[in-house]
């Protein structure tokens, strides 16, 4: 439908901030005269469908000395302009789209300005420009049905250069004299701050990893502990700003966090999911294949929210739970109060913080080195009440935490199959019919979670613990916007 002002109005009247909508469609039709708009049912990944406004024309690109007009979909949300569009590739039938760094293969189309999108500084012409810019680096689409034999194998040379990882003598195709090829373990660290640079340096210092990216996602230049990486050059670590470079990761750290000036608790954790709503579907779709790794706060509602966003299967999301607590609850219990428990049974579970639960898996025994004996579960609670008091007295630096992804990362790059206890679905567990994301004793390999280990040693304590953080952090989970 060609651009009508009082039928946009009409058909924009459940968006919440049409006026603000239709003057900024306005000024792009001004400049791309061609464009059409209408009113569609839009699919989620999740299923769930909405209708919205679908505002499609095409974009003059240059390239190799050729100009093409590539037609394109961007879908408004309701929520426009405080919201980026969804944008799409929108092939004819001759077209065929040449997935690359701002393309994935359904057509989606990924932009920085598109990841940065802050109301009132990013518009639509500034998100299509940049568009142009990127599409004048790499073609999306190209013909199949061009009788121009020459640009036909041209095209198809420019094809098999992006699928089989080919770029020019300037770039990077090699690390460490390895190549990008399925064996190689490259694991990118999302956020620049305490924590962020702590996990770089421990999965160094570990070897767990031929490359480790630190996307550095706060404005201006690089400052404090990232220059000082910069500076002191660690072999097979790279610091950059643009999400391509974390394309087939293996393994994706999350450690970042909103800055924002919410008042409440609950704003701030939608402050994180906004923060989360420009990255996750990125990283998603540059390595579709990863173990998406949350460290984030609140860590189970925001593996809650990575998993959304993302569309990844249960088992490939995870948060870093009470891995480091049980690490030390474990060494406290062995190494502090003399006591081994068969097999390592004892965890730390449920939700990390003030809530986290001990509990015990398989035998009922611990054996006591200073008694030479076994002793009964009340002596295994007084035991685990010693330790937990012993752990309260332990803080969580950044360089700790960080140890524990570490750790992580190894079990899961190597295929390990060690346990750990992370944030995982615990929908089934418990009686828990939620989704939500509980810190459980898992099986980690480079699946990500290949299983969990159940039943704990049945306790109505612990299950009645469990159930009420599943509740309240369910509670949460319903208010947020995602």
């Amino acid at each position: 439908m060609e651009f009508s002002e009082e039928t946009l109005r009409t058909q924009l009247v459940k968006y919440k901030f049409r006026d603000l909508t239709i003057e900024e469609l306005k000024n792009v039709v001004k400049i791309y005269p061609n464009f059409r708009f209408s009113m569609d049912t839009y699919t989620f990944k999740d299923g769930s469908l909405k209708d919205l406004l679908n505002f499609s024309g095409t974009v003059p690109v240059k390239y190799r000395g050729n100009s093409y007009n590539i037609p394109i979909c961007l879908w408004i949300l309701d929520s426009h302009p405080f919201a980026p569009p969804i944008c799409l590739l929108k092939p004819t039938i001759n077209m065929e789209i040449s997935v690359g760094k701002h393309v994935d293969a359904h057509g989606r189309i990924y932009l920085p300005y598109l990841q940065n999108w802050s109301h009132p500084k990013s518009i639509i012409i500034g998100l299509i420009k940049e568009m142009i810019e990127k599409f004048e680096e790499e073609l999306p689409l190209y013909s199949v049905s061009s009788s121009d034999e020459a640009k036909q194998l041209e095209l198809l040379s420019y094809i098999a250069k992006i699928t089989t990882g080919e770029t020019d003598m300037n770039s990077k195709t090699m690390v460490g004299g390895q190549k990008k090829d399925g064996g190689f373990n490259k694991v990118t660290v999302i956020g620049a701050g305490d924590l962020g640079i702590a996990c770089v340096l421990a999965i160094a210092a570990k070897g767990a990893a031929d490359q480790v990216v630190l996307l550095d996602l706060s404005e201006g230049a690089a400052k404090g502990g990232t220059m000082d990486l910069d500076i002191f050059a660690l072999p097979n670590v790279e610091i950059s700003k643009d999400f391509s470079t974390s394309a087939d990761s293996k393994v994706v750290v999350l450690t970042v966090n909103s800055l924002g000036n919410a008042q409440s608790y609950l704003g701030v954790i939608q402050s994180n999911v906004d923060l989360f709503r420009g990255i996750v579907p990125a990283v998603a779709h540059y390595s579709q294949n990863s173990v998406l790794l949350v460290a984030s706060h609140p860590v189970e509602i925001m593996t809650y929210v990575s998993w959304k966003l993302s569309a990844f299967p249960k088992s490939r999301v995870i948060g870093i739970g009470c891995n480091l607590d049980t690490e030390r609850f474990q060494y406290i219990i062995t190494n502090l109060l003399k006591a081994q428990t068969i097999g390592k049974e004892a965890w730390i579970i449920g939700e990390r913080g003030e809530d986290k639960v001990p509990a015990w898996s398989g035998s009922n025994l611990v054996t006591c080195h200073q008694t030479e004996g076994v002793v009964n579960d009340n002596s295994q609670e007084q035991l685990a009440n010693r330790a937990m008091e012993v752990l309260k007295g332990k803080g969580q630096k950044s360089w700790s935490v960080g140890l524990s992804i570490a750790d992580l990362i190894e079990s899961i790059l190597k295929n390990k199959r060690k346990v750990h206890s992370i944030s995982t679905l615990a929908k089934g567990c418990c009686n828990i019919n939620s989704e939500v994301f509980l810190s459980m004793p898992c099986i980690l390999g480079t699946s990500g979670v290949t299983e969990i280990i159940k039943p704990l040693k049945e306790d109505k304590l612990v299950a009645k613990k469990l159930q009420s953080s599943a509740a309240s952090i369910h509670d949460l989970q319903q208010q947020l916007k995602l």
